[in-house]
């Protein structure tokens, strides 16, 4: 797909698949970049980048690489199940491999010329890649200095080849508070989503918004997201709410003010 304001690869969309995401990226992600998904452990950084990956197989002929550090692949497999996708076809079909490794052994593998990864992609000539999670190679030094050229080296042996990829990093918050500066993740990759828990009349909800998508319009409003068993659901804005963000939202004074007037 490529974008109306521009041509060539550089004006190219990936789109995700992903209902309302590709709205609010104005088609989808930029062709081979990175964008990072950040949030809370449970807020569904995995099932985004999942949806990624067996969308671009079944809906645009895209194989697809999943990276793991953190998770078994049967653990993947059960988990895309959930969301109406079947992995272990993928695989069979040749269209998706699946690597469950440790971060400082696939950092060495992803420096050689000729290694798994090379290998992995030239062989189903993926397009797609998926890393869960970046979280896990901030363990390998606690150098500040040292762990952001590992981030930039491990990035752009991502970027070789002409694939776009997801990767997820973990927020330490679960509500409230957000950092988006971790090891200079945010800086290198080309599109940041955020999710966060938010909590509206003491139940919790998914909130799903784009801090920021390089050389690329987007909508910056924070939108509803829901899983569900046929995927992801990015759906409307948080109308008639401030303070979402802040994971307690709190209903505007002009809607409070309607509310009264019709009681």
């Amino acid at each position: 797909m490529v974008d109306e304001q521009g041509s060539g690869k550089e004006a190219q969309r990936v789109p995700t698949g992903i209902a309302g995401l590709d709205e609010m990226l104005g088609g989808g992600l930029l062709f081979n970049s990175v964008a990072v998904i950040k949030g809370a452990p449970g807020t569904g950084k995995s099932c985004l980048g999942m949806e990624f990956i067996s969308k671009g197989i079944s809906e645009y002929g895209e194989p697809g690489l999943i990276i793991t550090f953190e998770e078994f692949p049967r653990q993947l497999y059960r988990d895309a199940i959930s969301l109406g996708f079947d992995l272990r076809d993928y695989e069979r079909e040749d269209k998706l491999r699946t690597i469950f490794t440790t971060p400082a052994v696939f950092l060495r593998e992803i420096q050689q010329p000729g290694g798994i990864f090379d290998r992995t992609i030239e062989e189903i000539s993926a397009r797609r890649v998926f890393v869960d999670s970046m979280t896990q190679l901030e363990r390998i030094t606690q150098d500040a200095v040292e762990l952001r050229e590992i981030m930039y080296t491990f990035l752009n042996g991502l970027l070789r080849y002409d694939i776009t990829a997801m990767v997820t990093q973990e927020d330490a918050y679960i509500t409230g508070n957000m950092s988006v500066a971790e090891a200079g993740l945010s800086y290198i990759v080309d599109t940041i989503i955020q999710l966060r828990y938010v909590e509206i009349n003491s139940s919790i909800d998914r909130a799903l918004f784009v801090l920021k998508h390089r050389a690329s319009d987007h909508d910056k409003r924070i939108r509803r997201m829901l899983i569900t068993p046929t995927g992801v659901k990015v759906e409307s804005v948080f109308e008639g709410r401030e303070g979402i963000l802040s994971g307690n939202p709190y209903v505007t004074r002009r809607v409070r003010k309607a509310e009264e007037f019709f009681k």
